[in-house]
This record gives C-alpha cells, sequence and structure tokens, in this order.
C-alpha cells in the first residue's frame, strides 16, 4: 500500500509538471535494412497478465531449462530449445517476482511476502517462508543460500535446504520510489544489492555481516520528486568491479572488495545494465541505448532511434545488443556501433523486464505474461 501512495503521488507530481506542456511522443518507428533474420522459436503462456503492475517476472535459463513463473501462480519448467514442457507446478497463489535458479531450486515471491522453493527436476514444492513484504525482485539462490529483497528495504538470507531466516539486513525506504526493488547479486562468498536510497552494500553470504555500504547516487533538490534517487534493478559485477546505475543518479564503477567508487558520470535509467568484456549498456530514463567503457565510463557510441519508447533494460547476445519496449517491439542493435541491425513484435503488451539470453537465444516476457524465444542469423 505504502508503495502503491508513492507510485500515485508521483504520477500526480508529473502530472501537474506536464499539464501546462506540450508532452512529446514516443518516437515512431524508422524503417531499416535489417541485417539479421530473426525467427521465433516459440512462445509459452504463463497466465495472469497483469499489465499494470509491473511486476519482476522474467524467464531463467540453466542447464537448457527455461524456468518460467506466472501471476496467477504457474511456475514451469520448459526445454530451452524447443518451448515443450517439461514440468509445470500450480502454487495457487499470486506470484510477483522470480524465478530465481540455483542449487537444484526454482524459487519465487509473492506480492504478501510469501518465498516459495521448488525442485528444479520435478517442480515438487521444497518449502515456504513467509517474509512479511512485498517481493518484486528475483530471489538469488545458491546451494546454502536463498537471498530476498523485499519492498520495505530488507535484505534477507534464508537456508536453501530448510527456508529457515538466518539473517536480515535493512536499509531505510525514502517516502517516494518507484515499484520495484533491486535483485540480489550473488559473486562468491558475498551478496551486493542496490537500494531504493541510492546506496549499494555488500554483505557476507553465510551470516549477513555487513561488508561495506556506498552512496552510488545522492539525494538533490528540494522536492522530494527532486531528491528521488532509486536503484531498482541488479548490479552486475565483473572480475574485482561492481557497475551500478539508478534514476535519477548516476551510473558508477564501484570496487568490489571496497565499494570505493572509481568513476561515476550522471545518468538516469530505470532499467538493468548489461555488460560484455569491454563495454557497458544502458537504456536511460528517456529510452537512448548507450555504450560505455568499462574501464573510464567514456561514451562509445548512443542510439537515439527509440527515444521515448519507454525500453527495458539491455541484454547482450552474439554480436548484438538487445531491448524491448512498451508496444511489444524487440530491437537487436549492433554491439560496436548501435546501429539498428533488425526489429521483432513479441505480440501486443508491453515488455518491462530486459531480455534474457542464453545459448544464442532471446527470451523476453511480456507484461501479459507470455514468454516469446528467438533466434537470430546474419542475413545472406
Amino acid at each position: 500500500m505504502r508503495r502503491a501512495l508513492a507510485l500515485l503521488g508521483l504520477a500526480v507530481l508529473l502530472a501537474g509538471c506536464d499539464k501546462e506542456k506540450n508532452v512529446e511522443p514516443p518516437a515512431e518507428l524508422v524503417k531499416f535494412s535489417p541485417t539479421l533474420d530473426i525467427r521465433r522459436a516459440w512462445s509459452v503462456g504463463t497466465g495472469g497478465g497483469e499489465k499494470a503492475l509491473r511486476l519482476a517476472l522474467s524467464p531463467a535459463i540453466a542447464d537448457g531449462v527455461a524456468f518460467l513463473a506466472g501471476h496467477d501462480g504457474d511456475v514451469l519448467a520448459v526445454d530451452a530449445e524447443t518451448g515443450r514442457t517439461r514440468w509445470k507446478t500450480d502454487l495457487k497463489m499470486r506470484l510477483s517476482a522470480g524465478p530465481g535458479v540455483g542449487g537444484g531450486l526454482v524459487v519465487v515471491g509473492s506480492p504478501g511476502g510469501v518465498v516459495v522453493a521448488l525442485a528444479a527436476d520435478g517442480g515438487t514444492e521444497r518449502w515456504r517462508s513467509e517474509l512479511g513484504g512485498e517481493i518484486l525482485a528475483r530471489p538469488a539462490v545458491t546451494a546454502t543460500r536463498v537471498v530476498v529483497h523485499t519492498v520495505d528495504g530488507r535484505l534477507v538470507g534464508l537456508d536453501a535446504g530448510t527456508g529457515e531466516q538466518l539473517w536480515s539486513y535493512e536499509q531505510p525506504v525514502p517516502r517516494l520510489s518507484l515499484r520495484g526493488s533491486a535483485p540480489p547479486v550473488i559473486a562468491g562468498d558475498t551478496v551486493l544489492c542496490a537500494f531504493d536510497n541510492g546506496r549499494v552494500a555488500a554483505l557476507d553470504l553465510g551470516d549477513g555481516n555487513l561488508l561495506w555500504s556506498a552512496a552510488a547516487a545522492t539525494a538533490s533538490g528540494r522536492t522530494e520528486l527532486e531528491r528521488l534517487v532509486d536503484i531498482d534493478q541488479a548490479v552486475r559485477v565483473s572480475g574485482s568491479d561492481v557497475y551500478v546505475v539508478g534514476y535519477q543518479g548516476r551510473v558508477a564503477m564501484l570496487a568490489r572488495d571496497s565499494g570505493q567508487i572509481w568513476w561515476a558520470r550522471d545518468m538516469s535509467s530505470y532499467g538493468s545494465l548489461a555488460l560484455d568484456s569491454l563495454a557497458l549498456f544502458i537504456s536511460t530514463a528517456d529510452g537512448v541505448v548507450v555504450s560505455l567503457r568499462q574501464r573510464d565510463g567514456t561514451e562509445l557510441w548512443r542510439q537515439e532511434a527509440m527515444i521515448r519508447r519507454g525500453l527495458t533494460g539491455p541484454a547482450v547476445v552474439g554480436d548484438a545488443v538487445v531491448v524491448g519496449d512498451f508496444e511489444g517491439y524487440v530491437h537487436w542493435l549492433d554491439r560496436q556501433t548501435g546501429a539498428l541491425l533488425a526489429r521483432e513484435r513479441a505480440g501486443n503488451d508491453r515488455i518491462s523486464q530486459a531480455p534474457v539470453s542464453a545459448s544464442g537465444m532471446v527470451f523476453v516476457q511480456s507484461d501479459g505474461g507470455t514468454v516469446y524465444a528467438f533466434r537470430s542469423r546474419p542475413r545472406g
């Protein structure tokens, strides 16, 4: 309820700011000559599409299996190549986040704060744990721990075998924030997570002890809207470096062992960022896709053909960067130059969550609850 009221307040503030202005429309899709052939390999409905909720449901791919979850409570395992169903479990409850996969488990979360773990090899329920706060972030899962971030600012460590709560860490939540929470990321024996107040924290995975906390973005301005510096997407870890981007904040590179900021530049994004070996890729809040050099943040290219189209965070697949938009289109861009390579419409529903790439394929889940799998190959 608190988060819903915050969203309502944000909508009212934005409406008040824009009622006397001409709001620019989303960019029209430009025509171009595709250099990739895109083929839809399969599509699977997960049920319970709720377009207005902006749920954190997206595919998780592991060992050739795509694990899917729908808002109505269905959790599925399908063959990633063919889309053929291996098992399906109806949890008979609303789902809002997941699935997270690891250690032989498939873990999902609910709007009521219930975490459910299923066996990855057959869908049998292993345990349930009640945390009490809405879950809008994919759980992170290993053989020993399940880590969950709730919308009330808590990061909770659960025993992967029993679901017992082992530790909890909390950051204050501003009165006004975006709907969502950043998924925790496990790197070795450390769990890293960003929070609604613009901070990033690193904790010991075993006991939850705080290793460091750093302000990736600092609030400024006189109004609550101006001071909103929410980070609702996962940090990315590359070796000894951590990358993070948030709304009305900065994109920054931090030291994984200390949280020291090596470089930062102003940037605003609702979505996650993606990495390859040399660059990072970001969809900004106004719909520009930007590539930055990892080591110093220097801009390499930007693509503005999809401005104001409500882009998802990007995914890297082969030589392409892939994003979805508010009309259900999926766009492939050249990873080196940002040039448009291909476009395919997944369906009529918005795509809010970033595409997922695995084994040369791209998987997207629409807000209507359908999961689409695509293959691509160079033309000619």
